[in-house]
C-alpha cells in the first residue's frame, strides 16, 4: 500500500502552532498536533528556528508531489488586542496577480482550507487575540517554476494547498483498482445508477446542489475515462457526471484523462461553444485569455443576458454527448457544471431524471 502524505496547509498549520507555543510558553515543542478537515488528527515533528517561529518538513509520502522535503516554515506575531489573523507571504510563497483564484489579488498564495486550519490552530493556543502569520518556504520560488503558477498568476512562490490536510499518492495501478473495487460494491448492491464526480471538493459541491445523501457518488479523480469504461463493462445504465468548469471542460474538449499534465482544452471547448451561440468576437477573445476556469465563470456570467445558463447548459449536453458515445451508447449520461459553492451553473436534459433515479435506489 502506497503511503500517504501531509498537505502544505496541514504542515503550515502545524508551524504556526508550534511558533504560537513557543511564544506564549518559552519552550518550542518537539511536535505538534493538526486536526485536518477528514477529522484525523496529524502529528507533526517541528523544526525550531528562533523565538515565534517554527518549521514543519513537507513528507508528501509516496506522491511524486513537487514540494517533498521543503519546509514549511511559520512566523507568528501576536497583538495584545483581540481579533481575527492577518496572513503574509514571506520567501518562496507566491503571491495573487489575478482574479479567479481562491484568494482575492495581492493576498498570499495560501488557500482558504490552510487558512482555517492555520486559523484553528492558532485559536487552541492564544484564543481570540488578533495574529499576524507569516508563512515562507525557503526554495519555493525554485518549485514554483516547475508547477502552473505562474500561468495562474501566481508570481513568487508556490501556493499553500490542501482541502483534506492529507495527500494521497497517486499511483495510476492503485488508483485503477481502487476505483473498480468500489463500482464493484455498487454493482453487487443491483445498482445501476451512480454518479461521478473529480474528488472531495467537487462531492461537496454536488451533494449541496442536488442534496444528494447516498453513497452513490463516486470519486474519479483524473480517471473519468477509465471509470466510464468499467461502469459500462460492470452493467451499470445510467451515469450522473458532475464538476468543476476546471475539470469538466476537458471532457467536454474530448479529454477523458484530466490530469493537467495530460490534457486541457478547457478554453478551447468554452470558447467553441460560446461562438456557435453567438458571442462576439472580442468577448470569445477575452475568455480565451483566461487564466484559471473561476475567472471564466465570472467572464461568463457578465458578458451573458442569462448569467451563462444557455451556455453552460449546452456544454453539459456535450459533455452527456462524450460520455455516452465513450461507452458506445450504453449508458445514459446526463452531465451538469456546478461550482464550488454548490451552484448549479448548466445541466443536460436527463439530470433531473438521473437524480431521481440514483435517489430511488439509495432509498431506506
Amino acid at each position: 500500500m502506497l503511503r500517504e502524505g501531509v498537505s502544505t496547509g496541514s504542515c503550515a498549520a502545524g508551524a504556526a502552532k508550534a511558533a504560537a507555543l513557543w511564544l506564549t510558553t518559552g519552550l518550542c515543542p518537539e511536535r505538534v498536533e493538526v486536526e485536518t478537515p477528514l477529522g484525523r488528527t496529524l502529528t507533526l515533528e517541528v523544526v525550531p528556528l528562533e523565538a515565534g517561529c517554527c518549521g514543519v518538513v513537507k513528507d508528501a509520502g509516496d506522491d511524486p508531489d513537487a514540494t517533498n522535503g521543503l519546509t514549511i516554515r511559520a512566523r507568528v506575531e501576536l497583538m495584545e488586542r483581540e481579533g481575527g489573523v492577518e496572513f503574509r507571504a514571506g520567501e518562496g510563497v507566491g503571491v495573487a496577480t489575478l482574479p479567479g483564484l481562491r484568494v482575492p489579488v495581492g493576498e498570499p498564495a495560501i488557500n482558504p482550507v490552510p487558512r482555517q486550519m492555520i486559523a484553528e490552530a492558532l485559536r487552541e493556543i492564544v484564543g481570540p487575540r488578533a495574529a499576524v502569520v507569516t508563512i515562507s518556504v525557503p526554495g519555493g520560488e525554485e518549485v514554483a517554476r516547475r508547477t502552473f503558477n505562474p500561468r495562474l498568476g501566481v508570481v513568487g512562490g508556490i501556493s499553500i494547498l490542501g482541502t483534506t490536510g492529507i495527500v494521497r499518492p497517486m499511483d495510476d495501478r492503485s488508483i485503477a483498482e481502487s476505483l473498480t473495487l468500489e463500482l464493484n460494491t455498487h454493482a453487487a448492491q443491483g445498482e445501476r445508477d451512480i454518479v461521478l464526480t473529480f474528488g472531495n471538493t467537487g462531492e461537496k459541491a454536488l451533494r449541496r446542489a442536488f442534496g444528494l445523501t447516498g453513497r452513490s457518488v463516486l470519486q474519479v479523480g483524473n480517471r473519468i475515462g477509465f471509470v466510464l469504461d468499467e461502469a459500462r463493462r460492470l452493467g451499470f445504465e445510467r451515469v450522473l457526471v458532475c464538476g468543476h468548469p476546471g475539470k469538466l471542460l476537458k471532457v467536454a474538449a474530448g479529454s477523458f484523462d484530466t490530469h493537467n499534465r495530460v490534457a486541457d482544452g478547457r478554453m478551447e471547448a468554452l470558447c467553441t461553444h460560446a461562438a456557435l451561440l453567438g458571442m462576439e468576437h472580442d468577448s470569445i477573445r477575452r475568455l480565451y485569455a483566461c487564466p484559471t476556469a473561476e475567472g471564466a465563470i465570472e467572464l461568463v456570467t457578465s458578458l451573458t443576458r442569462d448569467g451563462g445558463r444557455t451556455l453552460w447548459n449546452r456544454l453539459a449536453e456535450a459533455v452527456a454527448g462524450r460520455c455516452a458515445d465513450r461507452s458506445f451508447g450504453e449508458l445514459t449520461a446526463g452531465a451538469a457544471f456546478i461550482g464550488n459553492d454548490g451552484t448549479i451553473l448548466g445541466k443536460s436534459a436527463r439530470v433531473d431524471f438521473l437524480i431521481k433515479k440514483v435517489e430511488s435506489e439509495n432509498a431506506p
